[in-house]
């Protein structure tokens, strides 16, 4: 692997990721208190399955008590499409994401200014954990649009502040020539179309070992192993692993860190 690639200093971005397991569980409860409050008196969807359960957030003392609560599954933002479970008036909302749809209706996430900042942060946290730092160039080849990939990965970039090349999928021949001109530090893109830039690369003449790539940041598909020793071996990269779910913000929930590989921090 490159060597050129530094480990990251977590404690540095927010010195929530180095307090002790005590301090992190009294910031969820308050945190899911507060969280459940303000769903039940703003959405009536989750009023009327409390009070089916016979529960109401008060009742939250510890995070064992989440037990008592219901599930929030994907059908029922199919039954309150496509605005009927935001908590806040669709006015306050500035974005909104959406699945593909391809089962059915889409499921729908809206997203106010709190939101959008607090997603940066994450994501922000998630890329420095991957090895990025202020200044990289960023190549975002995840899709821009409803799909929560490419903007997410972008505005986290940003975040970070980042030098962000906004190149979104396909177009395989000009993705090449723009990681060959504008050199970029790290991509970000489904593993799978990383090793379609590899053959394009190959079919250009060109060795992928000898790009500017140092770091892969790849999801938003199931991916192996073998894929990442292949991404990995024909990149001359460290390829880590970065999870999202536009239910739960988007991109940048989870991701591993550069040191280890060897599992996903929230």
């Amino acid at each position: 692997m490159n060597s050129a690639v530094q480990p990251a200093v977590r404690s540095e971005m927010d010195p929530i990721e180095i307090v002790s397991r005590d301090e992190i569980a009294g910031l969820q409860v308050a945190r899911l208190k507060a969280t459940l409050k303000h769903a039940y008196d703003n959405v009536a969807h989750y009023t009327a399955k409390f009070d089916k359960a016979g529960v109401v957030p008060a009742d939250l003392v510890s995070l064992d008590d989440l037990a008592k609560f219901p599930l929030t599954v994907k059908d029922d933002l199919h039954q309150n499409y496509p605005f009927g479970m935001f908590a806040v008036p669709r006015e306050q909302v500035i974005r909104v994401h959406a699945s593909s749809g391809t089962t059915g209706v889409p499921t729908v996430v809206g997203y106010t200014q709190n939101d959008l900042d607090m997603w940066a942060d994450v994501m922000a946290r998630s890329m420095r954990a991957a090895g990025a730092r202020p200044g990289d160039i960023v190549h975002v080849a995840f899709g821009y649009g409803l799909f929560t990939g490419g903007l997410g990965i972008h505005d986290g970039a940003a975040h970070l502040r980042c030098t962000v090349i906004p190149v979104s999928g396909g177009f395989t021949k000009r993705q090449v020539q723009l990681i060959n001109d504008f050199k970029p530090r790290v991509i970000a893109v489904t593993p799978s179309y990383m090793l379609a830039i590899a053959d394009e690369f190959e079919r250009q003449g060109l060795d992928p070992r000898a790009s500017s790539l140092q770091i892969g940041i790849h999801g938003a598909e199931p991916w192996t192993e073998s894929m990442r020793n292949e991404i990995e071996s024909r990149f001359d990269i460290q390829a880590i692993d970065v999870y999202g779910l536009s239910e739960i913000i988007g991109p940048g929930v989870s991701a591993e860190c550069i040191e280890t590989k060897d599992g996903l921090h929230i």
